[in-house]
């Protein structure tokens, strides 16, 4: 379980940057990160960092069908951590 968490912590970091890389390159009319690579980095265990950012820089907050994919992911997400920390020990 100590791995998972790691793991967790790693790879949240890794999509909260690229989610934070595509608001500033929103801002600055740049190249953006595509959603595809975004919710890919959410569904491989990114979406906690992601989730907060949503809210905390105000990105992607009023654009529904990112939204609700992230927040499925994110149930997701919670339902294995939890059934894994009941079944795992």
């Amino acid at each position: 379980m100590t791995i998972l968490y790691i793991y967790l912590v790693i790879i949240n970091f890794i999509s909260g940057f690229f989610f934070y890389i595509d608001k500033k390159a929103a801002i600055k009319a740049r190249t953006r990160i595509p959603e595809k690579t975004l919710h890919l980095f959410e569904f491989i265990g990114g979406v906690f960092a992601n989730i907060v950012l949503i809210y905390l820089i105000r990105h992607k907050n009023q654009k529904f069908s990112y939204w609700i994919w992230t927040w499925m992911i994110f149930i997701v997400w919670g339902c294995l951590i939890y059934f894994l920390k009941q079944y795992a020990s």
